[in-house]
């Protein structure tokens, strides 16, 4: 079974790739997902981060309201610090546990989608390729905008993320993302060629 990392910045487009390698039969882990998963009411995940960061964080429908904990978390170093501390272990047990599932059900591709992939994650996630998607900073402000993210919040949570270049350093393969979806498909074309050849040990 080949593992894949899918990382990229803020709005570079990493869940657009995932749903579209996953429409072409990947099996995808969304960390993002399973990040809301582990947050939900009433969990233990749930419970540390509203002692750590307060009541503020708490939707009115008991929910972690993932806009405040996002202002909260990732205007500064030590907030992203303390949430990944909280939320990391627990999801990194939870992919581990759907890569076994998939492993069993003899999946030949799995792709996970880490947004903050550095060298100690893959190594965690024993991926054994990165895909980098990646976008220049105009887009990407751009499309975490068109999303509902205030400009100020996305540019501040990019300064705490790993630099391009430090994302770049990573990357067995880069999807770059400053077109249109019709030129963001054909790259995942060549992308899911590409992938198919090592699977097949061509």
């Amino acid at each position: 079974m080949l593992v894949v990392g899918l990382t990229g910045g803020l709005g570079a487009g990493k869940s657009t790739v995932g749903k579209a390698l996953a429409a072409r039969g990947a099996v995808v882990i969304d960390t993002d997902e399973v990040a809301r998963e582990i947050l939900a009411p009433g969990t233990p995940g749930a419970g540390a981060v509203l002692a750590h960061f307060g009541p503020e964080v708490a939707g009115a429908d008991g929910a972690i309201d993932r806009a405040a904990l996002a202002r909260r978390a990732f205007s500064s170093r030590e907030g992203t610090m303390a949430l990944e501390a909280i939320t990391h272990p627990r999801i990194q047990a939870e992919v581990a546990r759907r890569l076994s599932s998939a492993r069993a059900a003899g999946t030949r591709l799995v792709v996970i989608e880490i947004p903050l992939l550095d060298a100690a994650r893959r190594q965690r996630y024993e991926l054994d390729l990165v895909v980098l998607v990646d976008a220049s900073i105009e887009h990407a402000v751009a499309r975490a905008v068109a999303r509902g993210m205030a400009e100020q919040d996305a540019r501040a949570r990019m300064s705490w993320q790993p630099t391009q270049g430090e994302r770049r350093s990573l990357a067995d393969r880069v999807v770059v993302n400053n077109y249109g979806l019709a030129e963001l498909d054909a790259e995942v074309d060549q992308l899911w060629e590409w992938l198919e050849l090592i699977i097949n040990g061509s």
